[in-house]
């Protein structure tokens, strides 16, 4: 298997994770069904980490990280984003995209959500109720874009077709799935949201970046200096704790982010020691979960149409990440 995957360190680590998202993934969802409440939630858990799990793949496939060779690569990641749902875009353009947003150091997205919003008053208020009730509703927006873009132009239309064929087979699958279970439809609902949320919480506080809604290949504009000493700057590893090994793998070590700038190609086993070796312990650019959680908390319906993520200051001030308002609409799932 050495032959098979990119770094030969990798073989074990990969292999388990892969194997724990693929199987476990299905195994939740013969929980959700079960008549023990104990296991209905297990089940849960158990959907909505692997909903996590294989769609930070997809990012690690994005960046080549896993196998040798780019058509490797390409298969899984189109095999996770039909997991998670994210299959209604290619593999190919959520990669293009999301090696924008490293190329260019910008959100580079694919719709303009706040200014849809404000174009839309009623929409705007059932949303920004939606966002206050801790619901993430800019997210599902975003997806709903998705499978709506090949329909409003000629751009999209060659996926018109695929678009079509996918939401029929997984309308099927939700019909069987019903069929079988009504709870374990609702069960799995629920998971998706958490899933949801976990991305949207780790997105929403790793870069101070300016945002650019471009369809197209349109480069951003070139109205500031954006080297790799922006990049470090406007980027934070949202992390559980340095040391909080086992908790900091829910999002894959994506909460390393700044190692991940430093060295995208870096697989996401290795990024807490490659964190130990780039920065020193008091580095400024962590901002812990327990920090983060009450900016979530408070600033929930603010950053829906804020004008920018806000800042975070320096360590050791009280409530330092409270004006880090963070982002919505930026997760990779979506940036086609």
């Amino acid at each position: 298997m050495k032959s098979v995957f990119r770094y030969e360190d990798g073989v074990w680590p990969n292999v388990a994770a892969l194997a724990f998202t693929v199987l476990g993934w299905p195994a939740g969802i013969a929980l959700l069904g079960q008549a023990n409440g104990w296991l209905n939630a297990l089940g849960v858990l158990l959907v909505a980490q692997t909903l996590v799990w294989s769609a930070y793949f997809i990012h690690e496939f994005a960046h080549y990280a896993i196998f040798k060779t780019p058509q490797a690569n390409e298969r899984w990641g189109t095999f996770m984003s039909w997991i998670n749902g994210s299959c209604f875009a290619s593999f190919a353009d959520l990669r293009r995209k999301h090696m924008r947003h490293h190329v260019e150091r910008a959100d580079v997205i694919t719709f303009d959500a706040q200014a849809f919003l404000r174009a839309h008053p009623a929409i705007r208020r059932t949303v920004l109720a939606l966002e206050w009730a801790y619901i993430p509703a800019v997210e599902f927006v975003m997806r709903g874009f998705v499978i709506a873009m090949p329909f409003m132009g000629e751009k999209k239309k060659a996926a018109r077709g695929r678009v079509v064929g996918v939401a029929l087979v997984r309308i099927a699958a939700w019909v069987a799935l019903g069929w079988w279970s009504l709870k374990a439809l609702a069960l799995y609902a629920l998971a998706y949201l958490i899933f949801v949320t976990v991305l949207r919480f780790a997105d929403c506080f790793q870069h101070t970046y300016d945002a650019y809604p471009i369809l197209d290949d349109t480069p951003i504009p070139k109205d500031k200096v954006r080297d790799r000493a922006y990049e470090q700057a406007n980027t934070f590893s949202d992390v559980v704790s340095l040391d909080a090994k086992w908790l900091n793998l829910v999002w894959l070590n994506f909460g390393f982010h700044n190692a991940h700038h430093e060295r995208p190609t870096a697989p996401w086993y290795r990024l807490p020691a490659f964190h130990r070796e780039l920065y020193p312990a008091d580095y400024a650019q962590v901002v812990t979960v327990g920090e983060l959680l009450r900016s979530f908390h408070i600033n929930r319906v603010k950053r829906v149409l804020a004008s920018n993520y806000g800042a975070v200051q320096p360590p050791g001030t009280p409530g330092r990440a409270d004006g880090f308002l963070g982002a919505v609409g930026v997760s990779f799932l979506t940036a086609v």
